[in-house]
C-alpha cells in the first residue's frame, strides 16, 4: 500500500520537474532506458534559467514538503553542486496566506480563551505567509497592565498531514536509493531525510521555537548589539507563537540604513562578531538568518526573528573548526589535514599527504583573491565536494554551518562589497584559539577533568565497599560454571580471572580506609 501510494505520489513529482526542466542528475539513478526516454521527451524547452534555479520553481510548485526538502539540499553542495546549492539557498517558502478566521479559531483553540480575552487588537491582515505558518500583529496587555505590541505565529491548518505524506515519501525514496543505487551510500540519503523530517518536526512544534529564542536571548543578554524578541509564554502553545513586535530596517537595504544614520560598516562589523559569539563561544546558532530575518533596529542593534532552525556545534567541533579555518587562513594545509584526520572525519587508511594536496588545491585559488572576494563558505563547499576521493562521511551539522556563513557572506557583500567579513572576525578567532586551545586552556581542561573523577571516586568506593560487603554477607550469588571458572581459570581468556577481582577488591578496601 505504501509502495502504491507513493508511486503515485513520484508520478507527479517526476512530470512537474519534467516540465521545469529540472531533472538533475537523473542519469546517475540507473533508471531504465525506456523510463529516461520518456522523461526527456516530456522536459520542458526554452527554459534559460540556470540548473539550480529551474530546480528551485520546480521544487516550489511541488509545494510546502519540497520546499524544505530544497533548503536542506542548499546546504549539500557535495550532493548537487555548488551552483545549484547556491541558487536553492535562495528558495524562500513563501505562499498565499490562508484565511484569517482560521487562524483565529487556532488561536481560541490552542490557548482556550476568546481572542478578546487574549489580545487587544488582532490585525486580520497577515504580514508573512510561509510554507508552515504564517503570522499576525497585535496587541496584548502584560502582567503588569501595560499594552504592547506583538507578533503571532500560527500553524497552518492540516499542516502535520500534509507533511507527513510527504516526509513519509522522502524516506521511502532514500531508502530505494541507498539500496539500489550504492555510489549514494556516501551522501547518507536517509540521513537527508531524517534531518528534513527533524527539522519540520522541530517547526511544527512552536514552543520549541520559542524555547530556542528564549536560549539565544539569554546568550545575549549583555550584548548591546544582537536582541531577540521576547517570548510571551501565556500567548504561546504547541499551533501559536507570540513574540514582542521588532521594528527595524532589513539588514540588506543598504540604501535605507544609510538614510537611517546607520553606518553599513559597523553593521558588516556587528554581524562578524555576532555570527563568531554564537558558532564559537555558545555553539548555537541561527541556521536560517537571511535578510528577511534579520533587521537593524533605531539603535543599530541587530535584531533577528524565526528561530525553527537552529544549529548545535558540540566543544570538539567547535576545536575542529577554529584550527582548521585559521590553517587555511595562515596557509598551513599540514595543520589542515591533520586536524581532519584527528577529528576523524578522514579515515586513518587515507594519506595525510594527498589530503594536504587537495586542500592546497581548493584552498589556493580562493584565498589568492583580493581580501574582499574571499568567500570561506565557498571554500567550505569546495572541501565537502572532495569527500568522495578520501571517503570522508558527511558531517550534518558543518553543512548546516556552511549555509549560514554562506547567507552571511551574502548579507556582507550587500552592505559593502569591499569588506571581508571573515578579516573582521579573524582577531576574535585568534582569541578565541589563546584562550580555549592554548596551553592554558588545555593545562585547564586537563585539571578540569582530573577534579572530576576525583569527584567520582567517592561513589566508585561506595559501589566497591557494597559489593565486599555483599559477598562478606553471601549476598552476592554467582553460577556453578562461573565459580568453576574463577577459581580454576577455565574462562575463554584463561589464566584466572579471581586473582585480579580479589586485588581489585583488596586494593579498594585498603584505599577506602585510608580515607
Amino acid at each position: 500500500m505504501r509502495a502504491l501510494r507513493n508511486l503515485g505520489r513520484v508520478t507527479h513529482i517526476a512530470l512537474t520537474l519534467a516540465r521545469h526542466d529540472a531533472l538533475i542528475g537523473v542519469e546517475r539513478l540507473g533508471l531504465p532506458r525506456a523510463c529516461l526516454a520518456v522523461l526527456a521527451r516530456l522536459r520542458g524547452s526554452g527554459l534559460k534559467a540556470r540548473p539550480g534555479e529551474r530546480l528551485a520553481a520546480a521544487l516550489t510548485e511541488l509545494g510546502p514538503s519540497f520546499v524544505k526538502l530544497g533548503q536542506a539540499l542548499s546546504t549539500r553542495a557535495d550532493l548537487v553542486g555548488e551552483e545549484v546549492a547556491a541558487d536553492l539557498s535562495e528558495l524562500q517558502d513563501k505562499l498565499a496566506p490562508f484565511p484569517s478566521e482560521a487562524a483565529r479559531a487556532t488561536v481560541i483553540e490552542e490557548l482556550g480563551r476568546p481572542l478578546e480575552s487574549l489580545f487587544e487588537s488582532f490585525d486580520d491582515r497577515p504580514v508573512a505567509a510561509a510554507s508552515i505558518a504564517q503570522v499576525h500583529f497585535a496587541t496584548a496587555r502584560g502582567a503588569d497592565g501595560l499594552l504592547r505590541e506583538v507578533a503571532v505565529k500560527v500553524l497552518r491548518p492540516g499542516i502535520e498531514a500534509l507533511f507527513q505524506r510527504d516526509l513519509d515519501l522522502i524516506a521511502w525514496l532514500a531508502e530505494l536509493a541507498e539500496r539500489y543505487v550504492p555510489s549514494l551510500n556516501r551522501l547518507k540519503p536517509i540521513e537527508v531525510a531524517r534531518t528534513v523530517a527533524e527539522t519540520v518536526r522541530l517547526e511544527m512544534d512552536l514552543r520549541l521555537e520559542a524555547a530556542a529564542a528564549s536560549e539565544l536571548a539569554e546568550n545575549f543578554k549583555d550584548d548591546l548589539d544582537f536582541r531577540v524578541p521576547a517570548v510571551d509564554w501565556s500567548r504561546t502553545s504547541r499551533r501559536v507563537l507570540t513574540l514582542a513586535r521588532i521594528a527595524g530596517i532589513p539588514i540588506d537595504e543598504r540604501e535605507r540604513l544609510i538614510e537611517g544614520g546607520h553606518d553599513p560598516d559597523e553593521i558588516v562589523a556587528k554581524s562578524a562578531r555576532t555570527f563568531f559569539n554564537q558558532v564559537f563561544r555558545d555553539g548555537f546558532f541561527h541556521a536560517d538568518m537571511h535578510p528577511g530575518n534579520l533587521f537593524v533596529a533605531e539603535d543599530g542593534a541587530l535584531v533577528a526573528v524565526d528561530f525553527g532552525i537552529m544549529g548545535r556545534l558540540d566543544r570538539a567541533t567547535r576545536n575542529y573548526l577554529a584550527d582548521m579555518l585559521l590553517g587555511f587562513l595562515n596557509g598551513d594545509y599540514k595543520t589542515v589535514a591533520e586536524v581532519h584526520f584527528r577529528a576523524g572525519f578522514v579515515p586513518a587508511s587515507q594519506s595525510v599527504g594527498a589530503f594536504m594536496q587537495a586542500c592546497r588545491a581548493i584552498a589556493e585559488p580562493i584565498l589568492g583573491r583580493p581580501l574582499h572576494e574571499i568567500s570561506l563558505a565557498r571554500l567550505l563547499a569546495q572541501l565537502f565536494q572532495v569527500t568522495k576521493t578520501f571517503h570522508m562521511e558527511t558531517q550534518p551539522q558543518l553543512l548546516l554551518l556552511q549555509k549560514s556563513m554562506l547567507v552571511c557572506e551574502g548579507v556582507g557583500r550587500a552592505l559593502n562589497p569591499d569588506i571581508n567579513m571573515w578579516s573582521l572576525a579573524r582577531p576574535l578567532i585568534e582569541t578565541w584559539m589563546r584562550e580555549n586551545r592554548g596551553i592554558e586552556a588545555r593545562t585547564r581542561a586537563a585539571a578540569e577533568d582530573a577534579l572530576a573523577r576525583i569527584e567520582e571516586l567517592p561513589g566508585f568506593i561506595a559501589n566497591v565497599e557494597k559489593a565486599a560487603a555483599a559477598l562478606a554477607g553471601g549476598g552476592v550469588r554467582l553460577h556453578q560454571d562461573a565459580l568453576g571458572a574463577l577459581a580454576g581459570g577455565r574462562g575463554r581468556g584463561g589464566g584466572g580471572l579471581w586473582p585480579w577481582i580479589a586485588l581489585a577488591f583488596v586494593a579498594g578496601l585498603a584505599f577506602a580506609s585510608l580515607l
